[in-house]
């Protein structure tokens, strides 16, 4: 990364837009440095990360005197079912057990549908959000030379949701954060597009990038022997793995006859 710089009357000057400097990424982009706003941010994130350290001491304190309990609704429902019990009940060790039991397979049996409901709508919000992204994005009609649903397969791993954000992470786990506005998460399309620039085959997906519109290598034929295709029902049968695996396996999605 260094300073864009324009020679005028033989002075150099450091090139600025919309008053803020411009530096050049390693890869070639460029970025207006706001470092007002950086240094805003980092004031926020310093106070914000004091009040989420000093939350999760207080936090683990007050959790320290329920260690060994890993079911709390369970524990509760049990704890009245053996207050109700007479004293002589309470000798038979096994009654107590079985009591116990039986109050910790009710509970789960009451709210199994509950739970099933919530992780389809969860699995529904994802595919929205996530898949909605992809198929919306600006970046893949511009830049990229395969459709959406592809791109999808090959890098969806990287986008999670968190309380219904979409958070981008690197290949080693790391959230990814806007170069434009440092200090704050990137948006989709920043986030992917710095996904693609660590692909090690971005070549074979970027336009633009000296290759045909296949995303095949000029005067190559598939990957050396005859050209792979699968359809797309095929392909949208897949798990998104799966399909990952076929377009780096050089796999072309085509329509059936």
């Amino acid at each position: 990364m260094k300073l864009k710089t324009k020679e005028i009357e033989g002075v150099t000057y450091a090139e600025i837009q919309d008053g803020k400097p411009v530096y050049i990424e390693d890869n070639g982009s460029e970025t207006a440095f706001d470092a007002p706003a950086t240094r805003a941010t980092i004031t926020r994130l310093n106070g914000e990360a004091k009040g989420h350290r000093e939350a999760k001491e207080a936090a683990e304190a007050a959790l320290k005197k329920f260690e060994g309990i890993e079911d709390p609704a369970a524990a509760i429902d049990a704890i009245r079912k053996v207050a109700s019990l007479k004293d002589k009940d309470l000798i038979d060790a096994g009654k107590v057990e079985e009591i116990k039991q039986q109050a910790i397979k009710a509970v789960e049996e009451k709210y199994a549908p509950i739970v099933q409901e919530r992780d389809g709508l969860v699995n529904q919000l994802h595919s929205e959000k996530i898949g909605g992204s992809f198929a919306r994005s600006k970046y893949i009609g511009d830049k990229l030379a395969v459709p959406s649903d592809m791109v999808e397969a090959m890098f969806g791993k990287h986008f999670t949701l968190d309380n219904g954000k979409i958070v981008a992470k690197d290949a080693n786990g790391n959230q990814i954060y806007s170069k434009a506005n440092p200090g704050n998460p990137a948006d989709f399309d920043e986030a992917l597009e710095a996904i693609v620039g660590a692909y090690a085959g971005r070549d074979h997906i970027l336009k633009g990038t000296g290759h045909n519109g296949s995303g095949k290598q000029p005067g190559t034929n598939g990957s050396g022997g005859g050209s792979k295709t699968i359809t797309r029902a095929e392909f949208e049968a897949l798990d998104h793995s799966a399909r990952g695996a076929k377009i780096k396996e050089g796999f072309k999605v085509v329509d059936a006859a």
